[in-house]
């Protein structure tokens, strides 16, 4: 069966066909169903391996991140495959769960598969190594979330420093001097750059952090260990959250104590993941317009793709605080 083949059946040219098939906008609509109506009817199957090696190019990226358990990545990964799909790109999803060595594997397999690009969220204890070596290859890559130390890529993040700013300055004009940050317990730049936040506008009113936990991104854990903290002397009288994961779990460890949060303890998440809005209470958080961090990723390593010598940007968008009942 060839292009030919199924421009005879549907009355059109060969290279009308092929249009087609690369999904071109330049077909009228009739002609397009024409043509896919032939190629159903006829039963063929477009080879697009053989398609990318007349190309050169995969039709394909690669998506690495670290949590998939993360209702935040959920919403991250629409935005960009909402981008990609528009562009005619079909995405590859890849949970590391923060391990370096499952995440050089997916990379690996997108090199040999000849992927047009990766977005990258690295892995805890990534390499710069690994970065350098994507751009010797010449396999365009845009960091998201997080940064490798030392490497200079493309990345697109929020400004977590100022979101926690945001937060913190705000329990304190609520009145609260014994501030906790339950932080995640992984070594990532986001994770510095909140934590960097939250101790800067604690000093600027000359006040120190009630507690600094690490906990995992695990609302079960997050309540157990929240539980632990608000037992213990000098209970603190809010907490900050380095995400909406680990807010949700603060929340069920106040009502497992029989506290209100925002009456007892004041709880602020980070996300502003979909849930956080019906909530029982709806939770205080920092918004950082997820899908859209996912968009403007996605439309970034689009332009790296056609643009592979331009200079390198890093996109940094603003949070917000969304303040609610808590």
């Amino acid at each position: 069966m060839t292009l030919s083949d199924i421009a005879k059946f549907a009355d059109v040219s060969r290279s009308t066909v092929s249009l087609v098939l690369r999904e071109s906008p330049l077909v009228a609509e009739m002609t397009r169903v024409r043509v896919l109506e032939a190629i159903a009817e006829l039963g063929y199957v477009y080879n697009r391996g053989a398609a990318s090696m007349r190309s050169g190019r995969s039709q394909t990226v690669g998506l690495v991140v670290a949590e998939i358990t993360n209702p935040f990545y959920a919403e991250l990964t629409a935005g960009i495959e909402r981008v990609l799909e528009e562009a005619g790109l079909l995405t590859f999803l890849a949970n590391t769960n923060d391990s370096t060595e499952r995440q050089s594997r997916f990379i690996q397999r997108m090199r040999e598969q000849g992927a047009d690009g990766i977005i990258l969220s690295p892995a805890e204890g990534t390499d710069r190594k690994v970065i350098e070596e994507l751009q010797r290859s010449r396999v365009p890559v845009v960091q998201i979330l997080r940064q490798v130390a030392g490497t200079v890529t493309d990345y697109v993040g929020a400004d977590y420093r100022l979101g926690t700013e945001l937060a913190t300055e705000h329990l304190i004009e609520r009145g609260h001097t014994r501030i906790a940050f339950i932080g995640a317990d992984r070594q990532t730049s986001a994770s510095a750059e909140r934590l960097t936040g939250f101790t800067s506008a604690l000093r600027r009113h000359g006040l120190n952090p009630a507690h600094v936990m690490p906990c995992p991104s695990l609302r079960v854990e997050a309540a157990e260990r929240v539980m632990a903290l608000l037992a213990g002397p000098n209970r603190p009288t809010a907490l900050l959250c380095h995400n909406d994961v680990i807010a949700h779990g603060a929340l069920s460890a106040l009502y497992r104590l029989d506290l209100e949060p925002g009456r007892d303890v004041a709880v602020i998440g980070f996300d502003n993941v979909a849930e956080s809005a019906i909530s029982r209470p709806p939770l205080t958080t920092i918004a950082v317009g997820t899908s859209h961090i996912g968009e403007v990723a996605a439309h970034r390593l689009l332009q790296r793709i056609a643009h592979p010598t331009a200079t390198p940007e890093r996109i940094i968008l603003p949070p917000r605080l969304v303040i609610r009942a808590t």
